[in-house]
């Protein structure tokens, strides 16, 4: 059941590569009973058993498949006998030799055919589910990545979906190909002799069950080792990201030891789960001798008693094609260990792939125009049930007017830009563009309107140009009839970083490194407004822009921003006071509520939060 599951989920867009792998491996199992029964003819003929007198049958004669295989059979031994009479048992033997080559050649051609169907199928699926991963990573709400870690979320991207390729896409390979293999030569064998047949079919099941036994676990072992590869990972970015804190702070050896004992635990799980994986071949290959020396019994029973339903040499046939059956069912065993470890890592996609985004997209979506205001409207939200972070909020943001919103860490600030680009959704309460509710808008319509430039600019590890161009379409023709050089040239130069983009080895095209890790603090906040003003958006969200800087790249940043706040709608998130002094409307946000609001005089002169914040900077 579960393989016919993973057939339906994965094999659908590849129906004709698996309808041709199927096929191919169809004809490649029969070409190789037509090899196998070469050895028939060979046996008598140096067994001596072709001087028996045979006489020539007419197939129309006879009736049923039993009686015309044994017609079948004696007329062979007819024309041996003619041809070995005619030009001796030497040529003969030639012949059949050459008949085994053929065969045999056919046979690996279409097995190669079969393969070479089955590699796209491969290949295809094992991109289709990082595609489908990456979207959804790309999907998913703001409040996801709040409770997951970075590094689990890289560990289902990479060693869960490469677990999946290197285990259940090698055992779907085996599942097309075995399958079919063992049912082909089980008819033949019951074809050739249905009680020495029947005889083993019972003693298969005992086969199975101990299989089946020792897979069961290997699932259970193997999403432990996941976990703790995630883990693993998870260790790994924390140690780049804060290593300068790491050295600083001399906690190398503190580190060393968590990692340490992390990767030893790791490896007693995989020790583990690899000895039983490997348990697999032997286990079957021992089963299979047992069942062979069982067969040799019961067939010689067969062969010497006094009503032998079958003889030595086809016998022998029967011992080769059965013993053909003993490979592909050892592949059989191992899929369904590598289906049960493959499985294991499945279960930790998908559930990155079933994960519910809680802000939802409307099934109508409302045409966005921003031409009055911006409203939240009694707004409230909570990241967990308990735990509200913003309380009854209430704000007009006027098309044009630049709004500040300051306050102590931890007050709300950060929270409330959140919900404007519906980063979030409000636990109560609403926001409203012109009177329509965000929830009404596409996000992807919503966000168009806004630019963000954040306290820590996000920067990606490409050129300059395309860091600038990152929130435009640069297939659409550039703004002001020019081209999207001359426009990004210009962002640069009204974000202050035209000067320093100059200076480098390959100006707008030189590569900046990991998040931006060749540029200073300044430089790195200059271009995030570059990209900004590229994209000329009416409503522009600041987040504490220039709280991170240093007297001189403040300055310069501050610059750039006066430059990109002209004419549009700002929200402002402030640290530094002395930023925000010409805001039209600053709102005081203590736990979580608004608690003052007015310009910076008015609020000045009222002597309470703000006047609190103003004097503690100065």
């Amino acid at each position: 059941m579960r393989f016919l599951t993973l057939i339906k989920r994965f094999v659908p867009p590849y129906r004709l590569q698996m309808g041709l792998n199927i096929f191919f491996n169809l004809l490649s199992t029969i070409l190789s009973l037509f090899s196998f029964a070469a050895i028939i003819p060979v046996l008598r003929i140096l067994f001596g058993l072709t001087t028996t007198e045979a006489e020539w049958i007419d197939l129309h004669a006879v009736s049923g498949i039993q009686e015309t295989l044994a017609a079948g059979r004696t007329n062979l031994y007819y024309l041996l006998n003619e041809q070995i009479a005619l030009h001796g048992a030497g040529y003969v033997l030639f012949l059949l030799g050459l008949f085994l080559v053929v065969m045999t050649g056919l046979k690996c051609g279409a097995a190669w055919l079969a393969n070479y169907y089955m590699v796209p199928i491969r290949t295809g699926v094992l991109r289709d589910l990082r595609q489908q991963l990456y979207d959804k990573v790309l999907s998913l709400p703001m409040g996801y990545f709040t409770e997951a870690r970075r590094g689990d979320i890289i560990s289902r991207m990479t060693n869960d979906v490469n677990e999946v390729e290197a285990s259940i896409m090698s055992a779907l390979d085996i599942l097309f190909k075995d399958p079919i293999m063992i049912l082909v030569y089980l008819i033949t064998l019951l074809v050739i002799s249905w009680q020495l047949t029947l005889f083993v079919l019972l003693l298969m099941p005992v086969a199975v069950f101990l299989i089946g036994r020792i897979g069961r676990s290997l699932k259970r072992a193997s999403t432990k080792g996941q976990e703790q590869n995630a883990e693993i990972l998870s260790s790994i970015d924390e140690t780049l990201l804060g290593l300068r804190v790491v050295k600083g702070f001399n906690a190398q050896s503190k580190l060393q030891h968590r990692f340490t004992a992390l990767i030893n635990a790791t490896r007693q799980t995989f020790n583990r789960i690899n000895r039983r994986y490997y348990l697999a071949h032997p286990l079957s290959e021992f089963l299979g001798t047992v069942l062979i020396a069982i067969i040799l019994w019961f067939g010689g029973l067969l062969i010497l008693s006094d009503h032998a339903t079958i003889d030595a040499a086809t016998f022998i046939y029967y011992l080769v094609i059965f013993y053909s059956i003993i490979n592909p069912a050892k592949d059989l065993s191992k899929a369904s260990y590598g289906i049960r470890r493959g499985l294991a890592s499945l279960e930790r996609i998908d559930a990155v792939l079933n994960t519910q985004s809680n802000i939802l997209e409307p099934e109508k979506p409302q045409p966005v125009r921003f031409e009055q205001a911006i409203r939240f409207e009694q707004v409230s939200f909570a990241y967990q049930p308990d735990r509200e972070v913003l309380m009854d909020i209430s704000l007009d943001l006027k098309k044009g007017q630049t709004v500040a919103l300051v306050g102590q860490s931890g007050s709300g600030k950060t929270t409330l830009t959140d919900l404007l680009p519906r980063f979030y959704d409000p636990t109560a309460g609403s926001i409203t563009l012109d009177g329509t509710d965000l929830r009404l808008f596409s996000t992807h319509d919503l966000r168009a309107l806004m630019g963000i430039v954040c306290q820590e600019p996000i920067l990606f590890n490409d050129t300059v140009y395309n860091n600038i161009t990152f929130g435009v379409d640069t297939t659409q023709p550039a703004p002001n009839g020019g081209t999207w050089a001359e426009a990004v040239e210009q962002a640069a130069r009204i974000a202050n970083a035209h000067a320093f983009i100059a200076d480098m080895p390959e100006g707008y095209q030189t590569v900046i490194g990991d998040r931006g890790s060749r540029l200073s603090g300044g430089q790195r906040q200059r271009l995030s407004i570059a990209r900004a003003i590229l994209k000329n958006p009416p409503i522009l969200i600041l987040d504490e822009a220039t709280s991170a800087l240093d007297s001189e790249s403040e300055r310069l940043v501050q610059e750039a921003l006066e430059h990109l706040m002209a004419n549009r709608t700002t929200l402002v998130v402030a640290h530094r006071l002395s930023t925000i002094r010409h805001a039209d409307l600053i709102c005081v946000l203590h736990e979580g509520r608004i608690v003052e609001r007015g310009t910076h005089e008015q609020l000045y002169a009222l002597g309470g939060y703000y006047t609190k914040l103003v004097e503690m900077q100065q």
